[in-house]
């Protein structure tokens, strides 16, 4: 055997993981799901200004899906595969905890629906990952109307608020 074909078949051997067509799809339809989910829900959050946007919702979607993809297509046992589940919700939520600032001036907290939405984005990720194609798009779509429908809702109520605030007398 040549060295030339010892290197093709080393390199075909390699993408054994993606050897048939049915099992190149399902991957290629999850990790692509995850991409897209991921991105709507960034989207939204990139709009807004939010300290994580676009890419890093994809990325998280995307990661999360892998994350469970690989273990399930190697054929890790369920209880293999709850351990990356675990492992991947903790350190999530270590990824999210960096979204959260507070403000020293103020003592305001900064970044809690943006780490809740990095959070959530890992579950929808896991979700296409494990091909949950129905969870994921109605998890999805339940996000997109708590970030863009109860902001409308809660801007409404904070205007209020401050409106209530400006018209009270204080006691001094």
């Amino acid at each position: 055997m040549s060295v030339l074909s010892t290197i093709l078949s080393t390199v075909q051997a390699e993408f054994s993981d993606l050897a048939d067509v049915e099992r190149t799809t399902r991957v290629v339809w999850r990790l692509g799901e995850a991409l897209v989910l991921g991105a709507l829900i960034g989207w939204d959050r990139e709009r807004r200004d939010a300290e994580a946007g676009l890419r890093t919702h994809m990325l998280v979607s995307l990661g999360a899906a892998l994350f469970v993809l690989v273990p399930l297509e190697a054929g890790m046992n369920d209880e293999q595969l709850s351990r990356v589940v675990q492992g991947l919700v903790s350190g999530i939520g270590f990824l999210g905890a960096g979204a959260v600032l507070k403000d020293q001036e103020e003592g305001r907290i900064h970044g809690l629906t943006t780490a809740a939405t990095i959070w959530a984005t890992a579950a929808v990720g896991m979700a296409a990952g494990l091909g949950q194609t129905g969870t994921a798009l109605l998890a999805t779509l339940f996000m997109l109307v708590v970030l863009v429908w109860l902001r409308r809702s809660a801007r409404t109520r904070h205007r209020a608020r401050d409106v209530q605030a400006r018209h009270t007398p204080h006691d001094t």
